[in-house]
């Protein structure tokens, strides 16, 4: 069974711009893990606290994602966005289908 994943990202205070632009790079990089983005969101009418952006991805294995994670494309794309700067938490969520 494949692996879904739920991602959620909160940006750095004024950053929304940077994250999408390091997502737009960094999620070209899933189909060499076999993996794809199924959909991704940004939340609109945001309360405190409520992510910016919410991501469905679908690997066909756990390690797929440890690849993914530890592929040194991502790597640069990390440095060069400077990644811990832009995103101030993400949450990810195994999920499954219901039913």
């Amino acid at each position: 069974m494949p692996l879904r994943l739920c991602v959620l990202l909160w940006e750095h205070t004024g950053r929304a711009r940077d994250v999408a632009r390091f997502e737009d790079d960094v999620l070209t990089l899933l189909p060499d893990h076999g993996g794809r983005l199924l959909s991704r969101d940004l939340v609109v009418d945001r309360h405190d606290g409520d992510p910016l952006e919410v991501q469905l991805i679908e690997l066909p294995h756990e390690a797929a994602l440890s690849e993914y994670l530890a592929d040194p494309a991502r790597a640069d794309l990390v440095r060069t966005h400077d990644r811990d700067a832009i995103i101030a938490r993400t949450q990810m969520l195994r999920i499954q289908p219901c039913g």
